[in-house]
């Protein structure tokens, strides 16, 4: 299927931030990373006008985590629209639906110019979905919904200008950079915050932990059950701790496994260096796209639902509880038995939760190793491309002719079975690391880790002689 329509004639009228014309210095990218990373804070601090001011989230609290988003606020879709958008086109390109080589330089720019539109779209889509749904209940009629809708599209939008901000003039991705930021804040909390969970902002009284109320943060909650003398419950309360440090370790002991093809400059003897080739050749990528199509499912089956005579929310995905939790249905099996390790610390077990384990490990696996096979056909991480790479700093393979498609057959070796293998076991560290129970759900610290990691070794590749002297002892060696 080919697509008669020019995006290029609407895309033009899109806002874009343009790339620099100059190169930039490692203190200027930080710069922009840092006032993009401020911007994504402030726009999660300022409420939507309009919403219902007793509204409950919680019930949206994997879909924040995921997408880096704050229900309520100007960043309620968070990067949701980006994310959709790629998936949907790397399905449809992948699945060859949509005719589209995007190894050819004029067909990848066509799969980005229908993203951004695509996204932008999903922006005001994704808006009206959540105010006519209910999920954000609006206080007033028509004309305050309709300017909700715009406030949240508005705000989706300026995530989009911060991504592009991020990715031309700072470091990294915007994508990355604020699911990192949210993880990262919500496990501060969950760790160290001295208040109670019943907290509201700006009552004093009820933020006031007690008995009925106790601290948020596990670090309080463990020293007081160690005063009580409760060492089991101290156990249980620190167990998320210790998960969050297990994944942590994991992790970074993955992302450094790698193979290294040897290169050679053809116009210098003795002069040399490695391309690495890693493990998980796609990155967090594959788990990022899964987890947002996991998150979406679980809001439309959420949104979808009614109540019925037992108490639930049903709808023809599954059902839920009075806490939005899944009890049944596909949607049940699609996602995470949140602490699966601390039932079976207390023999808790069903078979219920260890085949909802099975079907959602396989779910993520799959589907990661999917979009991680896709990703490196669109994102220009092919065998062709990269040997274009290689041989446009003037390198070689030793004991290979210089020859780009010598080169490319000796990465073919490699890279499909890199994307294949990366995106499996992604995805199974993923679910593994939800089962665990860990801070900022698996899934959320798995993406944390990663992204940080990822943050350093980008940094540490850099000419840091300008840089701060603390940022450069930092990235020592």
């Amino acid at each position: 299927m080919k697509f008669g329509f020019d995006v290029s004639k609407v895309t033009k009228y899109i806002p874009s931030v343009e790339k620099p014309t100059y190169k930039q210095t490692f203190n200027t990218r930080l710069k922009w990373t840092g006032i993009a990373l401020l911007m994504y804070f402030v726009l999660s601090a300022i409420t939507v006008f309009g919403i219902d001011k007793e509204a409950n989230f919680e019930q949206f609290r994997f879909f924040e985590i995921v997408l880096g988003s704050k229900f309520g606020s100007l960043m309620t879709l968070g990067i949701g629209p980006i994310v959709t958008a790629g998936i949907l086109l790397q399905l449809l390109v992948g699945s060859k639906i949509i005719d589209w080589d995007t190894t050819k330089p004029e067909e990848r720019e066509k799969f980005q110019m229908w993203n951004k539109f695509l996204a932008v779209m999903l922006c005001f889509i994704t808006a009206a979905a959540f105010v006519l749904a209910g999920a954000l209940p609006v206080a007033g009629g028509l004309e305050i919904k309709i300017f909700v809708i715009l406030q949240l599209a508005a705000g989706a939008i300026i995530v989009i200008l911060l991504d592009e901000l991020v990715s031309k003039w700072g470091f990294g991705s915007g994508i990355s950079l604020f699911i990192a930021a949210g993880v990262g804040s919500l496990i501060l909390i969950r760790v160290l915050s001295p208040f109670s969970a019943a907290c509201i902002p700006g009552n004093i009284l009820s933020c006031l932990p007690s008995v009925a109320n106790p601290p948020t943060g596990i670090l309080w909650n463990f020293i007081i059950e160690i005063f009580a003398n409760n060492s089991y419950l101290a156990l249980v309360t620190v167990l998320p701790l210790i998960s969050t440090a297990i994944v942590f370790a994991l992790v970074v002991y993955v992302q450094d496994v790698r193979i290294e093809i040897p290169l050679a400059f053809s116009a210098l003897r003795g002069f040399g260096r490695t391309w690495p080739l890693k493990l998980l050749y796609t990155s967090n990528i594959p788990v990022i796209l899964t987890a947002a199509l996991v998150a979406n499912l679980q809001l439309m089956a959420s949104l979808g639902a009614a109540p019925n005579a037992a108490g639930l929310s049903c709808g023809w995905l599954g059902c839920f509880d009075q806490q939005n939790a899944p009890v049944s249905g596909i949607i049940y099996y699609l996602t995470a038995p949140r602490n699966l390790l601390g039932e079976i610390v207390s023999m808790t077990i069903t078979g219920s939760q260890l085949i909802r384990a099975l079907t959602y490990t396989a779910f993520m696996s799959i589907f990661a190793m999917i979009f991680s096979i896709f990703w490196v056909s669109t994102s220009g991480m092919d065998a062709g491309s990269v040997a274009e790479q290689i041989e446009g700093i003037g390198m070689q393979i030793p004991g290979y002719r210089r020859d780009k498609r010598v080169m490319e057959s000796v990465l073919n070796r490699y890279i499909p079975a890199l994307a294949v293998i990366g995106g499996l076991l992604v995805g199974l560290l993923a679910a593994f690391a939800d089962f665990t129970g860990a801070l900022g759900t698996g899934t959320g610290i798995l993406l944390t880790v990663m992204i940080v990691y990822n943050y350093y070794e980008e940094l540490r590749s850099q000419r840091l002689e300008e840089a701060h002297p603390l940022v450069r002892k930092l990235f020592e060696e």
